[in-house]
């Protein structure tokens, strides 16, 4: 059976794309040799559009195949992704690394309801020079132009050692860059453990790891300990995207 994943939206996506990919490929479903699955974001109207539109044409390219929605477009607009003719099922966002769910008889997937669980790293680009590693999803603000928190609910955490796991085995594979990537990554915690903590835990337990990058940072939040880190650590790469808005205090 082919599966294919269509990713949209942020690097987190991306991460859990792949994952999604080995989940689904262990879904029973019966004669269908092809399952579809549009992993989609609800950042923007624009976002949405161009997944209705990815399934529309995974339909007509491929009209055999069994399309299933997931992601956070899945979330925020169920109803409309449910009503499309082309798909044979929505997926939430909290249960898309579930294989199950991708099933020819699924249990019916719940509204997202911010289970607060422990959070697994994922990691994507596995064969390429740079791997992603997710550490966290989800967020606790409720900034009123964000839609995010509604299709990944609070904020979740990996624990320090399953990421510098995660780290040491992009390094055995040879990747010489790690990326650090979540919804809101400066939120990561994992008991008394910031990022600052992780980032430090990283370097110091993973020595052969030539670089390691932060993505979207929100600057409030960055912790004294990984200023710190920022300011004299050769292998953090000094390169960060900072959240703003408006840039007015």
């Amino acid at each position: 059976m082919n599966v294919d994943v269509l990713n949209f939206g942020c690097r987190l996506n991306l991460a859990e794309g792949e994952a999604i990919r080995v989940a689904a490929g262990k879904a029973p479903l019966g004669n269908h040799q092809r399952l579809i699955v549009v992993n989609s974001c609800a950042v923007t109207s624009e976002a949405e559009r161009q997944a209705r539109q990815a399934v529309r044409k995974a339909a007509r390219g491929a009209p055999d195949a069994r399309i299933i929605v997931t992601g956070c477009g899945a979330d925020v607009s169920r109803a409309r992704f449910s009503a499309m003719p082309e798909v044979s099922g929505v997926v939430a966002n909290g249960d898309k690394l579930e294989a199950a769910r991708y099933g020819l008889n699924p249990h019916p997937s719940p509204e997202y309801d911010a289970i607060s669980r422990r959070y697994t790293p994922l990691t994507s680009g596995a064969t390429h020079a740079r791997a992603f590693i997710s550490i966290q999803t989800g967020c606790d603000h409720r900034c009123t132009f964000c839609i995010i928190p509604y299709g990944r609910g609070d904020s979740r955490s990996a624990r320090v050692a399953d990421v510098v796991a995660a780290c040491q085995a992009a390094v055995d594979r040879g990747q010489n860059e790690v990326v650090l990537t979540g919804v809101d990554l400066t939120s990561f915690e994992d008991g008394d453990k910031t990022l600052g903590n992780l980032v430090a835990a990283i370097l110091r337990d993973v020595p052969a790891l030539p670089r390691l990058r932060l993505s979207s940072l929100d600057s409030v939040e960055i912790d004294p300990l990984l200023e710190e880190i920022i300011t004299r650590e050769p292998r953090l790469m000094p390169h960060l995207h900072l959240s703003l808005q408006a840039g007015d205090d």
